[in-house]
């Protein structure tokens, strides 16, 4: 009798089961500055691709598993006794504990692209995790709209390991690919409302509505004024070197993405990693631009996100020239876009040189 007390007595001592996911939250959250921060395992073995991500798909699809255990058991009455929900919690974080500990495998010398990729599902996989065990512990006992978005969430993670470039010069051709598309939606954005003419346009009929309908002073704050809200002739005389800028940027992040693909090497990662990092940089410093554009123009600021872009565009068009996915450095493509890009930067100069000088 005395020995089945004592063995009974750590039950007595566990927390509730909402109070167990509650710290299980707070500890998933606890390792996530660690993988976003953690260096790679040092070995002296060699790397092993195959067996690397034979472990992390099985490491995801236990991650993914034990979300599901935990779901289920906490969508429904009555809940799970503390000892079941210890042996939950130990399963999910163990599952968790795993996944990491496989993304700290993965050597930088296989590239910091694709080391970037990996560790990025990682970290969505974690986070996701907290927030489904978050969720349980808010909404237990219902299938609530916010616990199946977060069990979904979980599962789409998991899921995505699988699609993760295998290679630095696909995980490469991943990033410049998406850099690609920012850079055309940015572009395109800023070509509508050129065209319209208008670039508040939508905003102002929601304001006039609303006035009409409930009688708003037009001048409330964040209201752009009619002055704040239409370019001038001379802010649309500087936005058209503006867009060429923009449209010179899509035009040199396409060339540079067929040059890796055409030319590029899997084991030159270290030259593909240096053309992803300030390719990287395009997307940012396009969107900075065309925000720029936008009424009341400030042309000095223009100015300063023109010749910042410039500058980024002409460091990646010579990075590119100097790796080996140029093998012709004297390939025409190159120097035609930088000289589209100084013309572009020289008109900007022009069209706001009384900015500087006053």
């Amino acid at each position: 009798m005395e020995s089945a007390a004592v063995s009974a007595a750590p039950d007595a001592t566990l927390d509730p089961p909402l109070e167990q996911l509650r710290h299980l939250a707070g500890e998933l959250r606890q390792l996530l500055p660690g993988v976003r921060v953690g260096e790679a395992q040092e070995t002296t073995k060699e790397f092993d691709r195959e067996a690397f991500w034979r472990r992390f798909n099985e490491a995801a699809v236990t991650v993914s598993r034990e979300a599901t255990t935990l779901t289920v058991a906490f969508s429904r009455l009555p809940l799970p006794s503390p000892q079941e929900t210890q042996r939950f919690c130990e399963q999910v974080h163990a599952a968790i504990k795993a996944i990491i500990g496989v993304y700290y495998l993965f050597p930088k010398d296989q590239g910091i692209t694709l080391r970037k990729l990996v560790r990025s599902a990682t970290l969505d996989i974690v986070d996701d995790m907290a927030q489904l065990v978050e969720a349980l512990y808010i909404n237990p006992a219902q299938s609530s709209p916010e616990n199946l978005i977060s069990y979904n969430s979980v599962w789409d993670a998991c899921q995505h390991v699988p699609q993760i470039p295998k290679d630095n010069k696909a995980a490469a051709l991943s990033v410049l690919t998406k850099s690609v598309d920012l850079v055309k939606d940015a572009h395109e954005e800023m070509e509508q409302a050129v065209e319209e003419c208008d670039p508040y346009c939508g905003l102002l009929n929601d304001i006039e509505e609303d006035s009409s309908d409930n009688h708003v002073d037009e001048d409330i704050l964040g209201c752009p004024n009619n002055r704040d809200s239409y370019w001038s002739e001379e802010d649309q005389e500087l936005i058209i070197p503006c867009l060429a800028l923009a449209r010179a940027s899509k035009a040199c992040l396409k060339k540079i993405r067929l040059s890796v693909a055409e030319n590029g090497k899997k084991d030159q990662v270290a030259q593909l990693d240096d053309i992803v990092d300030i390719s990287d940089e395009i997307s940012p410093s396009v969107d900075d631009l065309a925000l720029s554009i936008y009424p009341p123009v400030c042309s000095l600021t223009v100015r300063i996100n023109s010749a910042k872009l410039a500058s980024v565009l002409k460091k990646a068009l010579e990075i590119t020239k100097a790796s080996h996915v140029t093998p012709q450095p004297e390939d025409s493509w190159i120097p035609l876009l930088i000289n589209a890009v100084d013309h572009c930067m020289n008109r900007i100069k022009e069209l706001t040189q009384n900015e500087v000088e006053s």
